[in-house]
């Protein structure tokens, strides 16, 4: 029979979600968090660095007009 993947039942951080997570493979719930954490930052870095990137800011130049 196939496991399933459920929330936690007992480790309700994050309403049980990465508990249910680290149930499903066996790990703990700290670890799945950390990466979690890990990876929610990586995106917002590359997505600040596309974001500011020289390639992308010359389509965001301010006119003279503007400046006034």
């Amino acid at each position: 029979m196939r496991r399933r993947l459920r929330k936690s039942g007992s480790d309700r951080s994050v309403h049980g979600v990465c508990g249910g997570i680290a149930e499903y493979f066996g790990i703990s719930s700290f670890l799945v968090r950390l990466l979690f954490l890990f990876v929610m930052s990586g995106f917002y870095y590359l997505y600040h660095f596309i974001k500011y990137s020289p390639r992308f800011a010359e389509n965001f130049v301010i006119s003279e007009r503007s400046r006034i």
